[in-house]
């Protein structure tokens, strides 16, 4: 498989795609009103404790409040503030000795760390157990556990790095070992911990000088934690399309891993990056609902605020074999796509998949393996269930940040995002019932009413037109006017005399 990181700089925003055999699969968008928030630690304070709700809410000094659920409360959190260098004990509290709920105090300082974008009208999440990622360890102050990617599979290379970390370990420090440290050698492992440690002195400092609610460390800015996540040897090539961009990154990537750098290219074309490598007309196509699959099936995606549904369609394929060999084809097919967008759209929560009906029990099993095994080549954590009897799959994936297509689209303010907008009759039927309202409440017969052209085109069609039957129909006089100034199904009421717009006793202006 062919693995290549593809960076589109502008003055206005940062994009990174990941393709794998030359299929986007990852999208990042970085600009300055969306910049990546997951992973900066702040010096907060408590701001309310409700026990009911197992959870507190943190001041961390932005427009919204954190929240902090108990679970996510370290029973060391005490120890960022603590001056004596105490040596934090060999185990965790139980949750009977420790009680966030009885710990926690409204004013309190305490050290979070975001783990969760802002979604929708929600604050970010936050957690006390602070961590430090590096590119090959992650460093956990006032703990001592000792943790091994899960996707490092041989036994004895899990072994040697277990063996080694216990070696190398800072005093005070817990340690988590990455997937890219797998064949990496102590020198390699220990460089990083410097640096890390380095870090954490300049961060120690910050602590005990800042006022709370305050910033002590800001993560990479998202091109450098994607060349630290995602660059590892099997990506064949980084294009660049900025020259700056390419000296931090190349600057970067001499020091973790010079083995890398030859990989990095400045991208010297003269069309756009993405136009070039026929990135752009796929991320087009992600303010699609459908997603064709090459069979001639496709994919229907619709995210609501509780789950995302997902449903298979045959579509244009026509299957030579019988309809339980042709399904089973369109939904192996299908769940291949289901993983490529869940990471291309960065779809989260709750997912709830209707494939097309399979009999065979044989046929279901494969359906769930396929998409278990699409799945695990995703960094975000999936929880997946098997097929239902209804033909349905549950599934569960891990969601950090808001979907990604809401930093490069907003909801459009006609429609509020629905998609949908008032027809020309619902719009002169809203219009009918404003002026029976208006006439029930006032005498005056002569208005204006300024509307939307193709609603003015309607009104006045033919001899005897509805602009004449709501005349007759309410005894008034009705002058209606173009304002192309208006959106889709809104309209404007007039005095014939003095040209003020006219507002109901509710006192709010009538329009859709």
């Amino acid at each position: 498989m062919t693995k290549e990181i593809i960076i589109n700089s502008t003055n206005e925003e940062t994009r990174i795609v990941l393709r794998e055999d030359e299929k986007v699969v990852e999208l990042f968008v970085e600009a300055p009103e969306h910049e990546r928030m997951v992973g900066d630690i702040y010096k907060a304070k408590v701001s309310r404790v409700l026990p009911g709700m197992q959870a507190a809410f943190i001041d961390i000094g932005l427009e919204q409040n954190a929240f902090l659920h108990f679970s996510d409360v370290s029973s060391f959190y005490k120890q960022f503030f603590s001056d004596k260098e105490e040596a934090p004990p060999r185990r965790r509290r139980s949750y009977r000795d420790f009680d966030p709920a009885r710990e926690l105090r409204r004013g309190q300082d305490i050290m979070v760390q975001i783990v969760k974008e802002p979604i929708s009208s929600k604050g970010c999440r936050v957690t006390s157990e602070i961590t430090l990622p590096g590119r090959f360890v992650v460093l956990i102050p006032y703990q001592r556990n000792i943790g091994i990617s899960r996707k490092i599979e041989d036994p004895k290379e899990r072994k040697r790095l277990k063996d080694l970390a216990r070696q190398i370990i800072p005093a005070n420090f817990g340690l988590i070992i990455r997937t890219v440290a797998g064949g990496k050698s102590e020198r390699e492992l220990k460089r990083d911990i410097s640096d890390l440690m380095n870090t954490w002195k300049k961060m120690e400092s910050q602590i005990k000088e800042a006022e709370a609610p305050s910033l002590v460390y800001k993560d990479l800015s998202m091109a450098s934690s994607i060349i630290r996540d995602l660059f590892t040897a099997d990506v064949n090539q980084v294009h660049v399309d900025s020259r700056k961009m390419m000296r931090d990154i190349s600057n970067y990537v001499k020091d973790v891993a010079p083995h890398l750098v030859h990989k990095i290219n400045y991208y010297k074309g003269k069309e756009p990056i993405f136009d070039h490598f026929k990135v752009e007309e796929e991320l087009e196509k992600m303010t699609h609902s459908q997603a064709w699959m090459k069979n001639g099936g496709y994919i229907v995606i619709h995210p609501t605020e509780a789950l995302v549904s997902i449903d298979v369609n045959s579509g244009k394929y026509i299957g030579r074999k019988d309809h339980e060999t042709n399904s089973l084809k369109i939904n192996l097919e299908a769940a291949r796509e289901i993983a490529r967008q869940a990471r291309l759209r960065d779809l989260g929560g709750l997912i709830v998949i209707d494939f097309i009906d399979v009999l065979e029990q044989e046929n279901k099993k494969k359906i769930f393996l396929e998409l278990r095994k699409e799945f695990a080549k995703d960094r975000a954590i999936t929880k997946i269930e098997s097929m239902s009897r209804f033909g349905l799959i549950e599934m569960t994936r891990q969601r950090v940040r808001p979907q990604v297509i809401h930093s490069i689209y907003q909801a459009c303010p006609t429609c509020s995002g629905t998609g949908l907008v008032p027809t020309i009759a619902t719009t002169v039927s809203r219009m009918e019932r404003w002026l029976q309202r208006y006439r029930a409440s006032r005498g005056d017969r002569r208005v204006i009413i300024h509307v939307t052209p193709d609603v003015y085109s309607y009104m006045n069609k033919g001899r005897y037109n509805k602009r004449l039957r709501l005349m007759w129909k309410y005894w008034m006089k009705i002058t209606m006017v173009k304002d192309e100034s208006l959106e889709v199904g809104q309209f404007k009421v007039f005095t014939a005399h003095k040209k003020r717009e006219i507002i109901l006793s509710e006192g709010k202006k009538k329009a859709a």
